[in-house]
């Protein structure tokens, strides 16, 4: 007796991926971070996450772990290797923190902020060429956009109310 062929059931669900929001949202996402985390990789070897908290510190200056973790969106887990990352490369330094005890207070060190200093302008240079086919007020709609259904999933997620 051979085994017939498994045929997968037609998707009476009306759910079709490639017009599903999140999907959408996820794999143009990868695209972009795949694309700069080469360059960011290749020329100055930093990940994804080293960048962005090293990003997050240029403009706000030093803060904890917790508000790196807000700030970012990453896991405590991802933040804590990032900046051990950076620390081993003297791009950060570590101290103590004089309101808690328990956490360090995470700074770019003079080389990070050079290193960050060098990297701003090869960042705006990819959001250049991501956007040059949109007209300036498509891409002020999507920033927009963007920030608002962040919000929105931060309430779906309880970590905020409609009017935080």
């Amino acid at each position: 007796m051979t085994a017939q062929p498994r045929t997968m059931p037609a998707d009476t669900t009306g759910l079709q991926l490639d017009a599903y929001l999140p999907y959408r949202l996820s794999v143009a996402s990868n695209a972009v971070s795949r694309l700069i985390a080469r360059a960011y990789e290749d020329r100055f070897g930093l990940s994804i996450p080293q960048w962005r908290l090293t990003c997050v510190l240029a403009e706000d200056g030093p803060m904890n772990q917790s508000a790196l973790v807000s700030r970012t969106g990453m896991d405590k887990v991802t933040v804590s290797r990032a900046a051990q990352g950076l620390a081993k490369r003297r791009l950060l330094v570590r101290s103590e923190n004089d309101l808690d005890g328990r956490s360090h207070v995470v700074a770019l060190s003079p080389e990070g902020l050079r290193l960050h200093a060098e990297i701003a302008p090869l960042a705006l240079a990819y959001e250049a060429a991501l956007i040059s086919g949109l007209d300036p007020n498509e891409v002020a709609l999507l920033k927009r956009l963007l920030l608002r259904l962040q919000g929105a999933a931060g309430v779906l997620a309880g970590e905020r109310t409609e009017a935080s």
